[in-house]
């Protein structure tokens, strides 16, 4: 279990979290839900080691492989879909093995041999979403993962992603109660910056 205490991070002039506990198990979603500016993103990074604390502790993050949907999709643009994938997977995993998990994410074959330059918006987050959940990685943080995805193309979307964190710990960061709810995930509200939590 990962475990943050008293965690505290200023950045610059102000406390972007103060005083935030949390628990993300091996096994579990953790959505972190709250107003812009209350920290969320800043708690996703801590978590990937990405930003060191102030004050305060996490454990058990130690030795784990980390992976992530940024806000930003991230992507090689020159690159297309199945090769973006392919970055953080082992040499042996098939191409088609990659095509097959993007088109259960609502890819058309046409669109998983473009560049990624030449993708939608929600065309471009199923990659990123893809490559953050085929990664081995034991913590996953999911940033707005589906930011741009339409809602009539959620539903396989979010099927396909509760499926991938089976056995990891996530930490999604979401502005959606249902997204929460549909990956079966605890959620946890952090206050706004300027009332500490």
């Amino acid at each position: 279990m990962i475990a943050v205490r008293g965690l505290r991070v200023r950045l610059g002039e102000r406390d972007v979290l103060d005083g935030v506990d949390l628990d993300v198990p091996d096994d579990g979603v953790v959505a972190v839900m709250g107003p812009n500016g209350s920290g969320k993103t800043t708690l996703g990074r801590v978590l990937l080691g990405l930003v060191p604390p102030t004050t305060g502790t996490v454990t058990g993050v130690a030795g784990l492989r980390r992976a992530a949907v940024f806000q930003e999709d991230r992507l090689c643009e020159h690159f297309d879909a199945v090769a973006n994938v392919r970055l953080v997977l082992p040499r042996e995993v098939p191409s088609g093995t990659v095509a097959a998990e993007l088109s259960a994410l609502g890819l058309s074959p046409r669109a998983q041999r473009q560049p990624a330059r030449d993708l939608s918006g929600g065309q471009r987050r199923r990659v990123a979403v893809a490559r953050a959940l085929l990664a081995d990685a034991d913590l996953v943080v999911l940033d707005e993962p589906f930011t741009g995805i339409d809602t009539a193309a959620r539903a396989p979307v979010l099927a396909w992603v509760a499926s991938a964190c089976k056995g990891r710990s996530v930490l999604l960061i979401t502005h959606d109660r249902d997204d929460a709810t549909q990956l079966d995930a605890r959620v946890v509200e952090l206050g706004s910056p300027a009332h500490g939590h």
